[in-house]
């Protein structure tokens, strides 16, 4: 059972992997300093904070926010590590409060992987304090334990840390406020995770055992059919939710249980819907090859029995092999029938799920016809994922059901908008294609311009031959954009310039340990690059620094959009083949290449698609413009 501290009570702990839990009701900073045996912290590389968020055996957030997660490996600690002591500060800067008194009383929670909650702590109390050491893990006798501290600071985090004998308090202390305010850890990649810890995560968000694959968003196929590995999309330091309280058990007449949307696991309602959408991908993944699975054990059963009675010449007499023929295709018919039952009763189910969780997705989960875009807003934190289209299966084609593809903030990866045909019958006008391929992709950035909070994710677009002017309208009329389209060859280079020298200082300031040393001009938001009509303008050297951002670039927040035929870039071979296996390729129509290496399916992808005749778009530009406006952007 979970003990609830007061202030001085400790706890002791029986388990070395944690999760620690805090909610504060408004934004805070969540930071943890690692303390000698006296209780001293030995310099600012024993305190991780959201400039510097990783240490060995600990984790913390690397933003803002009213409900943090903080990771922690108590095996993983140095051995000269007695004291794990978390913190809370107010932000500076945002014009919130700026004292403790003013908020609810934050809420921090000790628990296992599992969501089992350890231990608990509401800190209250507090009043003019801007900062508060929150509760403490400490190492006695060979055991962990951990106590309730609730110290509030009046003069702020710069008090807090010299409290616990930090060098140059106040220096930290600002170097903290101002990643927290240019959110300048987003441009850095998250340390990986022991492979055990990833794979405990991963299945426990999934509501998964841990020995089955974690689920996975479908994979491009590669040239020539081939896919390739599975892509983990699973949430970079996103531990174990708890369980949510079980269903009522059903009666023994009762039908399946109604849906509701945000039925699965999560800390906030915006995971549980992420969960609970690709909790409905695996089950049509599943339904759809249990399906195909029985129909192929059908066929195959009617083809033994038709074989064995042709074996026979004797069978051949008379009526018998028509009897015979008649009794097989009567199995046959009877099993597919019966698999088909199946088949449509898990649909039925999944298409009532549907209708619940669509009207209920915030706007970057939602499709383009939800009526949340007309109140759209823009956000204050990045969210989970986004919406690049929808999927389908053969078999979910009857009824009409299409599960949202998200993808998750930040990207992985970039994306690849292919301008050419796969299928020569789908549209016939090569250049209808390509005009479509240039609107998906306005409507693409529209979608991750509208997903970020003003000023954390800048859009660089390079149109060398201008034939994307009319596309590319909305988005230049609404003033959203970085800077003005880039023409001609000159622009290509010099766009290109700019960002591989931004990822090459990134780079060398992570690498070196002086991310503090990055220029005070920076622009820390996510970039995005979106080329079109790739490789017109583009010479070897440029194509180079294009394969160069693709790689490189995601790790330190640069990423690329590039819409292209694959045919008009045949010149340079296979030179450019890691380029396209490095992107996420969709297409401006609907089209079979989603594959899916979970169970073996062929996935159709939809690209997202504005009704006709509706101005959501041009409203939520807009919106966005305004946003940035009042950001002074």
């Amino acid at each position: 059972m979970a003990a609830e501290l007061v202030r001085g009570q400790n706890h002791p702990l029986n388990r070395t992997r944690l999760e620690i839990r805090v909610s504060a009701g408004r934004p805070v900073v969540a930071g943890a300093t690692l303390a000698d045996d006296r209780g001293t912290v030995r310099g600012p590389g024993h305190v991780a904070h959201p400039g510097a968020p990783a240490l060995p055996g600990l984790e913390v957030p690397r933003q803002a926010a009213a409900d943090h997660r903080l990771a922690v490996d108590l095996d993983a600690m140095p051995h000269d590590v007695h004291r794990v002591t978390v913190l809370l500060a107010l932000p500076t800067g945002t014009g919130g409060p700026t004292r403790f008194g003013a908020v609810a009383a934050p809420y921090v929670a000790v628990t296992g992987l599992d969501g089992d909650e350890l231990a608990s702590y509401t800190i209250t109390g507090l009043d003019t304090e801007s900062a508060v050491t929150a509760l403490e893990l400490y190492r006695r006798q060979g055991a962990w334990k951990v106590r309730a501290v609730g110290q509030g600071y009046a003069d702020g985090l710069a008090a807090l840390f010299a409290d616990q004998g930090v060098p140059d308090a106040h220096a930290l202390a600002g170097a903290v406020h101002q990643a927290v305010a240019q959110s300048l850890a987003r441009t850095v990649a998250p340390a990986p995770l022991p492979a055990d810890e990833t794979q405990v995560r991963a299945a426990a968000t999934a509501g998964q055992a841990v020995s089955p694959l974690p689920p996975t968003a479908p994979a491009p196929a590669a040239p020539g059919g081939t896919p390739p590995g599975p892509i983990d999309y699973t949430h970079p330091g996103r531990q174990a939710p708890p369980s949510p309280a079980p269903a009522p058990a059903a009666g023994p007449g009762d039908g399946p249980a109604a849906p509701v949307a945000g039925d699965a696991t999560g800390w906030s309602m915006e995971e549980r819907l992420y969960n609970q959408v690709w909790g409905m991908f695996e089950d049509l993944a599943r339904t759809a090859a249990a399906y195909r699975s029985a129909v192929d054990f059908a066929d195959s059963r009617m083809e033994q029995e038709l074989d064995k009675v042709l074996s026979d010449p004797r069978s051949r007499i008379g009526g018998q092999a028509d009897a015979a023929r008649e009794a097989a295709a009567a199995k046959h018919a009877a099993l597919v029938d019966r698999a088909r039952e199946a088949l449509d009763r898990d649909l039925a189910q999944l298409v009532a799920e549907s209708e619940v969780v669509e009207p209920a997705l915030p706007a970057p989960y939602a499709g383009w016809d939800n009526p949340c875009w007309h109140a759209y807003r823009s956000p204050m934190e990045i969210p989970m994922a986004v919406r690049l289209g929808d999927m389908r299966l053969p078999e979910s084609d009857s009824v009409g059901l299409r599960i949202p593809m998200l993808v998750r903030l930040p990207l992985e990866r970039g994306l690849w908008i292919d301008a050419g045909a796969s299928d020569p019958e789908a549209l016939a006008d090569a250049d209808e294609l390509r005009a479509r391929a240039a609107r998906t992709a306005t409507e693409l950035v529209a979608r991750l311009l509208a997903a970020y909070p003003a000023g954390e994710f800048s859009v660089h677009v390079v149109d060398p031959a201008g034939t994307a002017s009319g596309a590319l309208a909305p988005l230049v009329d609404a003033g959203v954009l970085a800077g003005p389209v880039a023409r001609g060859t000159a622009g290509v280079a010099e766009t290109l310039t700019r960002l591989t020298e931004r990822v090459d200082l990134v780079q060398m300031a992570v690498r070196s340990g002086a991310v503090d040393a990055l220029p005070p001009d920076l622009d820390v938001a996510e970039q995005l690059l979106v080329v079109h009509d790739f490789p017109h303008g583009f010479d070897d050297r440029a194509v180079t620094r294009l394969r160069y951002l693709a790689d490189e670039g995601p790790r330190v927040g640069v990423h690329l959009m590039l819409v292209a035929d694959r045919e008009d870039a045949a010149e340079y071979g296979p030179l450019l083949d890691p380029l396209w296996r490095a992107l996420l390729r969709l297409t401006p129509v609907p089209d079979d290449h989603l594959a899916d290496p979970w169970v073996g399916h062929t996935w159709t992808y939809e690209p997202p698609a504005i009704p006709d005749g509706s101005a959501v778009l041009r409203r939520v530009l807009e919106e966005v413009a305004r946003a940035q406006r009042e950001r002074g952007l």
